[in-house]
């Protein structure tokens, strides 16, 4: 029972719940067809907004900044927990000096078109470029996904690093215009931008480590803890580099990156859940962002903000990408094509949002010339990017564009196989944890004086255990021996069969079949030598010779 405020608060959580609803539902219909997400939720929102349908009065700038602030640090958290770095490595350099060194080009330029055909004051035009200078990776990745589009070569790795890193690099250039702005002085931009990115890196570095030591040593009763726990180092790597006068969005990043390309329990769930609340906060960011513009202002920024947007389109950004990527020898056609996909979203707006609560004076609607920029950027280059990228050739159809994420798990079938360590293996007496084993092995099961069982990253592995292992790529593991290759397969136990309602000790099993689990009804079991096979039971087991496997079930 809600007792104050009841009925303006229980209006508050229909709207809420409405607002979501819609959002997701809508998604539903448009997303197929390639419309950006983040066009849909800020459409929507303007919709809710004052000079919307429903007429929700909202102006208030402080509030957005704050909750547009907590949004993008699981936003941009997610966006390097996801990135897939062993994809991302051979392409990091060119990446991150488009992230950083681009973002400056891209300012610079579009600072003095804004001083040269606006008559912006100089720094008021470098507040323009540094606000809009990054790209948006939610609205990319959307486009890709949806389209199932993949792209050639690493064109998407480079994209995903980019727009993914380039948020802190535009964030910091828009904090330092903005000090300019306020006479802070010139002799402090250097000292101030390396000691934010310094502070940064080491903060990050420092937070992803322990907390993967953490993780791999220190076992929570509730697996609903481990996400919990990694949401507040989250949030402490943005709020602890804030607060050492650091970088917090790139300390947030970076942490991302470093935990979610270790090797820690539970990753699945922790990519699930992280993958809803990012969602979650990006519908939150893109629609208030909606309800907080005025639609009947737009009409008097329309001219600054197509003129701005298509000169970035086809010079600022074609001459940051050119300029960089060629020293790479980059295909011209892949240089094109980045250059098309610098898509300008959610970030620019609430960099906006931090330009207008600064205090500092601006002679122009900063806000709403970025929102329609950004509006403008989304539907004109989003819609076009599966046609372009047809038209130049860098489509890559027997491929998938989910490798470029740390949650894609490939579709292909494995084999399993047995592997005996001795005393000189070096998995032995380490835990599957700490042991070099490759992300695509899996440990499926341990035999260990005659006991079968489940292992989990904290198990320690024993000279003289056997371990079932799951995976194509046998070469990590010099003492494999093909012999002991196996297949996995499933049968189904009649009611008739000689080993219905018999214990797996007693069915006479021979020792190079393996029963590695049982599906009874709705149900999963890891049988062991106790376990009774029941009719209709489905058996997943391991062999190498069919024909006993048949004589196993027979009637």
């Amino acid at each position: 029972m809600i007792l104050y405020g009841g009925k303006s608060m229980i209006n508050l959580m229909i709207i809420c719940a409405l607002v979501l609803l819609i959002c997701i539902t809508s998604t539903k219909i448009l997303y197929r067809f390639g419309v950006p997400i983040l066009l849909i939720f800020i459409v929507l929102g303007m919709l809710f907004g004052s000079d919307g349908i429903v007429g929700i009065y909202f102006d208030n700038f402080e509030l957005a900044s704050n909750i547009c602030s907590i949004a993008l640090i699981f936003i941009m958290f997610y966006g390097g927990f996801g990135t897939n770095w062993n994809m991302a490595k051979p392409v990091a350099i060119q990446s991150i000096l488009m992230s950083s060194l681009g973002v400056f080009i891209t300012a610079g330029l579009t600072g003095l078109f804004c001083f040269s055909i606006f008559n912006t004051t100089l720094l008021e035009g470098l507040l323009i470029g540094s606000v809009i200078a990054s790209t948006d990776a939610a609205a990319v990745f959307a486009i890709l996904r949806s389209q199932k589009l993949n792209l050639k070569s690493s064109i998407a790795s480079i994209l995903e690093i980019e727009s993914g890193s380039n948020d802190p690099f535009a964030y910091m250039l828009t904090i330092i215009t903005l000090g300019l702005m306020s006479n802070v002085g010139y002799n402090n931009i250097i000292p101030m931008l390396l000691s934010q990115i310094i502070v940064a890196i080491v903060t990050s570095c420092i937070l992803a480590k322990l907390s993967v030591y953490l993780l791999r040593h220190v076992k929570f009763e509730i697996e609903g803890f481990y996400p919990i726990f990694i949401t507040a180092i989250a949030v402490l790597a943005y709020s602890l580099s804030e607060y050492l006068s650091g970088n917090g969005y790139l300390s947030v990043y970076i942490t991302g990156i470093i935990i979610g390309n270790s090797k820690i329990p539970h990753k699945k769930s922790i990519f699930q859940f992280f993958d809803g609340i990012s969602w979650l906060m990006q519908i939150l960011l893109f629609f208030l962002l909606g309800l907080l513009a005025f639609p009947s202002q737009i009409p008097s920024v329309i001219i600054k903000g197509i003129s701005i947007s298509i000169f970035m389109i086809f010079i600022a950004r074609p001459i940051t990408t050119f300029s960089i990527l060629s020293w790479f020898k980059v295909p011209i056609k892949q240089q094109l094509f980045i250059s098309w996909v610098g898509i300008r979203g959610a970030a620019s707006i609430v960099f906006a949002i931090f330009a207008v609560t600064y205090g500092v004076p601006i002679n122009y609607d900063i806000f709403h010339i970025i929102f329609f920029m950004a509006l403008f950027s989304v539907a004109v280059q989003g819609t076009l990017i599966p046609t372009i990228a047809r038209k130049l050739d860098l489509i890559d159809d027997e491929d998938s564009v989910f490798k470029t994420f740390n949650d894609y798990k490939e579709d292909k079938s494995t084999k399993l196989f047995e592997l005996t360590i001795n005393e000189s293996n070096p998995l032995a007496n380490k835990s599957i944890m700490d042991a070099d084993i490759p992300e695509d092995i899996l440990v499926v099961m341990i035999k260990r004086n005659g006991d079968v069982f489940v292992p989990n990253g904290s198990t320690v592995i024993f000279p003289g255990d056997t371990l079932v292992l799951s995976g194509n790529n046998l070469i990590y593991f010099t003492d494999y021996k093909e012999g002991k290759s196996t297949n996995i397969m499933e049968v189904s136990v009649s009611s008739n069969s000689i080993i219905a309602n018999k214990s797996i000790r007693d069915s006479n099993i021979n020792d190079d079949i393996l029963i590695v689990m049982i599906k009874r009804k709705d149900k999963v079991i890891v049988p062991n030598g106790s376990t009774v096979i029941m009719p209709n039971d489905i058996l997943v087991i391991t062999a190498n010779d069919l024909k006993k496997v048949e004589r196993l079930v027979e009637v």
